[in-house]
């Protein structure tokens, strides 16, 4: 198995890799071939935990635990830059996140599955950008999630769903600091703004990824209704980790047909060149420092 991440290889799509963030529950995934656990070390430190590369249904896939393989990393702790840096180092070109999440609105019932479409940033300790230190892109982030990505997934969830499992298809995840779950008025807050679901990762990840033109499309599992909804138990650590469980055994059945689909299509998405017109430094102003951090996403544009 080839795992190099070189410039040579990095917009190849016929050699381009899925990649997948596990989330609370999901530390592996199973079927994969050929595994190499690689460490790597990036230019803002090492990633959450060793990465797993394997073949799955002829693509080469690239595994990471968010927060570490034993969790030892709560959501603000996360390395989000190393995390995605490693992940387009490696020609990762699509990356679904597969994220625990509360629900915020009745009919999204625990243990349902949630692609959306739309966030809203509550948190406040998170790296924004790549683009910082003497260096200047403006990102558009009106549409954060892969719309080819995300219908491939809906597409094969639907397949597997079961009378007692529903999805859920577009809706806005409220992303907040943590690792406190919310007060219920701040649930009750982000009920009135039309949220669906709230998680404490995704956005993130997903305004990286698109600064490293990775097409980058969420898998939320839903593990309880937060604790705006006084009929029901409020959420706790146990109730999510029961859920965290069922949600998992589903989401590797998800991962596996999902890597099936994106060998065969290897789609191209708009996102693969969402720097093309964000860059607004000119190159001969920008640090050498700065510059050698970046040009794993810039030098297509400036070389």
């Amino acid at each position: 198995m080839n795992i190099s991440g070189t410039q040579s290889d990095a917009y190849d799509f016929k050699q381009a890799r899925l990649g997948i963030i596990g989330g609370s529950g999901l530390y592996r995934i199973e079927n994969l071939k050929d595994i190499v656990e690689l460490s790597l070390d990036t230019p803002y430190g090492k990633p959450s935990n060793k990465l797993l590369i394997g073949n799955l249904f002829g693509i080469e896939i690239v595994f990471l635990a968010r927060h570490g393989e034993k969790h030892t990393l709560n959501p603000s702790e996360i390395p989000y830059k190393a995390n995605i840096w490693a992940m387009r180092s490696l020609n990762v070109r699509w990356l679904i996140s597969a994220s625990a999440v509360g629900s915020l609105k009745e009919n999204i019932k625990p243990c349902d599955i949630v692609i959306p479409d739309q966030f809203i940033d509550r948190t406040h300790q998170r790296p924004l950008t790549f683009f910082n230190n003497g260096v200047v892109a403006h990102i558009s982030m009106a549409n954060p999630f892969c719309d080819i990505l995300s219908q491939i997934l809906s597409k094969e969830i639907e397949k597997l769903l079961t009378k007692d499992k529903k999805m859920h298809i577009g809706g806005t995840y409220l992303a907040m600091e943590g690792p406190a779950f919310s007060t219920r008025a701040e649930s009750n807050l982000y009920r009135d703004w039309g949220c669906s679901i709230i998680g404490m990762t995704n956005h993130t990840e997903a305004r990286l990824a698109k600064e490293a033109e990775i097409a980058y499309s969420s898998l939320s599992m839903v593990t309880d209704y937060d604790c705006w909804n006084q009929n029901c138990e409020n959420v706790s650590v146990e109730m999510v980790i029961e859920n965290l469980q069922e949600n998992a055994n589903f989401a590797k059945s998800i991962i596996s047909a999902v890597a099936k689909r994106v060998s065969s299509l290897r789609p191209p998405s708009s996102f693969h060149s969402a720097l093309k017109d964000a860059l607004v430094t000119p190159e001969e102003h920008v640090p050498e420092k700065t510059k050698s951090k970046i040009k794993l996403f810039t030098d297509k544009y400036w070389h």
